[in-house]
């Protein structure tokens, strides 16, 4: 009698490459990592965030119906004036920010906020086709975005901490988590230290993204006149 390991998994479908309607609905602080940055190792605060696509829906499984393709994208958290992120933050909501501005980003702000987002495709080494986020920009006049489908998620290490939630992730981000400083001064406090000091943002290369790393509730109402 042999004993066979077989590959069940089902094949998820790639986002065409082009031009989407997208909400923000998930954001994760995964926390600060190891980052490879060009052969040097730098320790890094991360964020992953989570859009969906209102116009491209599909049925992944049967019970649930119809659903929105989803794209994620991790990106370092700061708002250097060079930073990547606070590039396409400023193309998304269609101005700078001010310095002031700037100092004390609340990103959480994202949750919920309509944009167009164009996704174009890469290949890995081995040659395995994957999708990424190439622009954001702000909604053009004219153009609405459906209203939103998944319900807003937000995971943090203060007040949306949640270890069954954690579990539930998928491996690659629950092992990151739990690699991070925060993790770790959050479950073993007496021996862990959360390093607070300011990083060389200016070191970091163009596809390297960094900004303010405090979630806070919600309180203003959502609308579409000015992302955030």
């Amino acid at each position: 009698m042999s004993i066979d390991a077989k590959n069940t998994g089902v094949k998820r479908e790639l986002i065409p490459s082009g031009n989407y309607v997208a909400r923000c609905y998930s954001m994760i602080h995964v926390g600060t990592v190891d980052e490879n940055v060009m052969g040097k190792i730098k320790r890094l605060n991360k964020v992953r965030i989570t859009w969906e696509l209102p116009t491209e829906l599909r049925v992944f499984k049967e019970e649930n119906g119809e659903q929105p393709m989803v794209i994620s994208q991790e990106f370092t958290l700061s708002m250097y004036e060079k930073s990547n992120l606070r590039k396409i933050l400023e193309s998304w909501r269609g101005k700078g920010f001010t310095e002031d501005e700037a100092k004390s980003f609340d990103i959480t702000k994202l949750l919920g906020k309509s944009c167009m987002l164009q996704i174009i495709h890469k290949e890995t080494k081995k040659g395995t086709s994957y999708a990424i986020i190439s622009s954001i920009a702000g909604m053009p006049k004219g153009i609405n975005c459906p209203d939103q489908i998944n319900s807003s998620f937000e995971f943090n290490f203060d007040n949306k901490f949640n270890p069954e939630i954690l579990e539930s992730f998928p491996d690659f981000i629950k092992d990151k988590i739990k690699s991070s400083e925060e993790y770790k001064a959050l479950i073993m406090p007496e021996n862990h230290e959360i390093d607070d000091k300011d990083q060389s943002y200016d070191a970091l290369p163009e596809g390297d993204i960094k900004a303010n790393p405090n979630f806070k509730e919600k309180t203003e109402e959502i609308t579409d006149d000015l992302p955030f």
